[in-house]
């Protein structure tokens, strides 16, 4: 296995940021969507850009080397983590971790006593259980056949 560093950088996303997000977003390996697919749901470079600029979500970016490795997303009215995703060349370096306790501390100092996401259900995937790992629990299916996880949250 190649080497790499271990220190990264987390820091608050902002506009300039969303270019990144999408290159990230479009590069995973689980949960793969496509700029379409992702347009289709009606997440695109402008409305994530005028979110971050309204309050709407608030984000969040991991560098390493000065480079764009992953990020996270909250949406701050639904109390929910909306995205969090890492560079299939970055994971196992503690990205994810960080990036997810990044966002729950967000929500819960905001005054949120719960979190919650949603992910993939397809067998296989690994995110399910990063999630269960990182001490969220499994809270049922969303409509459209996604788990709910769901974390209580200390202000």
């Amino acid at each position: 296995m190649a080497e790499w560093p271990t220190e990264f950088l987390v820091r608050p996303a902002g506009v300039a940021d969303v270019p990144a997000l999408f290159r990230i977003r479009t590069a995973v390996v689980e949960n793969v969507m496509t700029m379409a697919e992702l347009a289709a749901l009606g997440i695109t470079p402008s409305g994530i850009a005028a979110a971050l600029s309204h309050g709407e979500a608030v984000a969040w970016v991991a560098l390493c080397e000065g480079r764009e490795a992953g990020f996270s997303m909250v949406r701050p009215v639904e109390g929910d983590v909306f995205a969090l995703f890492v560079l299939p060349t970055h994971e196992g370096r503690g990205i994810g971790r960080a990036l997810l306790r990044e966002a729950e501390r967000w929500l819960a100092g905001r005054g949120m006593t719960e979190a919650w996401l949603c992910t993939g259900a397809e067998p296989g995937l690994r995110v399910p259980g990063f999630y269960r790992a990182a001490g969220w629990r499994e809270a049922g299916r969303m409509s459209d056949g996604q788990l709910r996880f769901v974390r209580p949250l200390r202000g």
